[in-house]
């Protein structure tokens, strides 16, 4: 089964004979998550994004020629070069890029890259142009620092948050310089700014969109946009999500949904190299409907969430970050990763959170398992009194299961047994 990458070692034709179609875009979104200053050309219209003395110093410096993608062909600069949870792929994909025929006369310019610890923002952006005949401008999804993901989080209780209203700014200030046609994109919480910034978009650049490129990114905060909101380019929008999709099932958007079936399992799912591609039709194989286990998911999410108020959910965001803080994780894939490195190292936080922090965590997983075995009972035809009493039983043992650890692994630091070198049984 050919996926992403294939796409891109196959097709040579120019975009004068094959039109640009979703999979090109993906393939773009990927080339949105390097870390590339001082090859592309900054943005120079940089006010409203950063401080004045970079603004002044963007101003006065020599204009630099948009590069191209073999110009980022610089391995003293890989260590450090290549982002996001897929990062060997990424930087396979840069090579292809550079070596094929339909995508290497493209050229990069109008680099912007952000990360503000103290407003909790991280946000970059690239403008990719082919000839004079269209731009793609793609968002980047989020890194694995710690702040790109606490930003996630903080769009389930705030709205906007700094990266949607960057992305709105920036396709505004590039927008008068590029060709008349234009897309744009993005991965992950990238395709949630692309979103964000064509709704927030003037007018007079709502009509220049031809398509709007949303990758298994998630949706708003309940009541930010209406139907009437989306009115204008809804029917531009093309949003994609994997088939067991975690990311792009969650919050509220009303961006046209297809789904496409993934080789991966799990959160493995949320990499776009993993979707199945159709090469005939030049777009992703597609299901005909969401599988029952995601809607179900899906349903599951919405309930948990909407048992918080804003202000419920901005605490637990930030005991859980609190206890990230003090885990010893160096960025977010040590979580993510999973497996025994993340389990010691949510051990670490539980033991390192004062008492307050811990409860608001502890309680929001209990929740969660009390409202999953609600749904799962519901949809296996039980009672709903019954599923009350499973969901509220689960959600107890849960609970004393996980104090009942945190108190061992008090007692093991206390009696001078480290964590780290117990034998598991």
């Amino acid at each position: 089964m050919p996926y992403l990458l294939d796409y891109l070692d196959t097709e040579f034709a120019p975009f004068e004979r094959e039109p640009f179609n979703v999979l090109d875009a993906a393939v773009l979104t990927q080339f949105a998550m390097i870390r590339s200053k001082g090859v592309i050309p900054a943005l120079r219209e940089r006010a409203g994004f950063a401080d004045v003395r970079t603004v002044v110093r963007n101003a006065l410096g020599p204009r630099r020629k948009p590069a191209r993608f073999r110009e980022l062909l610089r391995a003293e600069d890989f260590p450090t070069m290549f982002t996001g949870l897929d990062p060997d792929r990424i930087k396979q994909c840069l090579f292809s890029l550079a070596a094929s025929p339909r995508f290497r006369d493209m050229t990069a310019r109008d680099y912007l890259s952000l990360l503000d610890t103290e407003r909790e923002t991280q946000f970059a952006a690239v403008t990719l142009v082919y000839k004079n005949d269209f731009a793609f401008i793609g968002f980047r999804g989020t890194d694995t620092s710690r702040t790109g993901w606490k930003e996630d989080f903080n769009m389930t209780f705030s709205a906007p948050v700094p990266a949607q209203e960057h992305a709105a700014r920036y396709l505004e200030t590039v927008a008068p310089h590029l060709p008349r046609r234009l897309f744009i994109g993005g991965h992950s919480k990238g395709g949630n700014l692309a979103e964000y910034a064509a709704l927030k978009a003037s007018p007079a650049v709502q009509d220049r969109l031809e398509k709007v490129f949303i990758l298994d990114g998630p949706g708003f905060k309940d009541g930010l946009f209406a139907a009437e909101d989306y009115a204008p380019v809804v029917g531009r929008m093309h949003k994609v999500i994997p088939e067991g999709a975690l990311v792009g099932i969650l919050l509220d958007s009303l961006a046209p949904l297809r789904v496409a079936p993934s080789s991966a399992k799990g959160i493995a799912q949320h990499s776009v190299f993993t979707w199945e591609v159709d090469p005939e039709a030049h777009d992703f194989r597609y299901l005909d409907d969401l599988p029952d286990a995601t809607k179900d998911t899906a349903a599951t999410l919405r309930v948990w969430l909407d048992r918080y108020d804003d202000a419920e959910r901005e605490q637990v965001v930030e005991a859980l970050f609190r206890a990230i803080d003090v885990s010893g994780a160096e960025d977010a894939l040590d979580f993510l990763a999973g497996g025994p490195h993340a389990l010691g190292l949510l051990t670490n936080a539980a033991l390192r959170v004062d008492g307050a922090d811990r409860a608001l965590v502890f309680d929001a997983v209990r929740s969660f398992v009390e409202v999953s075995a609600a749904q799962a009972a519901a949809n296996a035809g039980q009672a709903v009194q019954g599923a009350a009493i499973t969901a509220q039983a689960v959600g107890e043992v849960v609970g004393e299961m996980i104090g009942e650890a945190v108190g061992n692994a008090i007692d093991r630091v206390q009696s001078g047994a480290s964590p780290k070198n117990r034998r598991l049984p």
